[in-house]
């Protein structure tokens, strides 16, 4: 299992989320769609050469973005991936993957 965790503007939430959604991620157990969001502010400063979606080119902008954080298996988290940087409006979207541990190899309590 992975968890893939990415940050996208309050206005592109929902499509964002959908897109990864239908991609395989957010699986837990008998339900589907899960995840963590929590609301903050993403600052960034376009350089010469980029597009942003909002901000202009030498400014630092601010904009209030949230962070989604959702369980992928195996084989969704490219896909997953693929449907985050498809949906995504900003030229470069921050994400991260982390792999995790399988519970049941985790050494026995002493």
């Amino acid at each position: 299992m992975y968890k893939l965790c990415f940050f996208v503007p309050a206005s592109h939430l929902e499509p964002v989320k959908s897109a990864v959604f239908a991609a395989g991620a957010g699986h837990v157990g008998d339900y589907d769609r899960c995840c963590w969001q929590t609301l903050g502010i993403g600052q960034f400063r376009p350089l010469p050469g980029s597009v942003p979606y909002s901000g202009r080119t030498g400014e630092v902008t601010q904009v209030e973005e949230y962070k989604v954080e959702m369980v992928c298996s195996a084989s969704a988290i490219r896909p997953a991936l693929t449907a985050l940087l498809a949906s995504h409006p900003y030229q470069q979207p921050a994400y991260e993957i982390h792999r995790l541990i399988d519970p049941d190899a985790l050494p026995a309590a002493d």
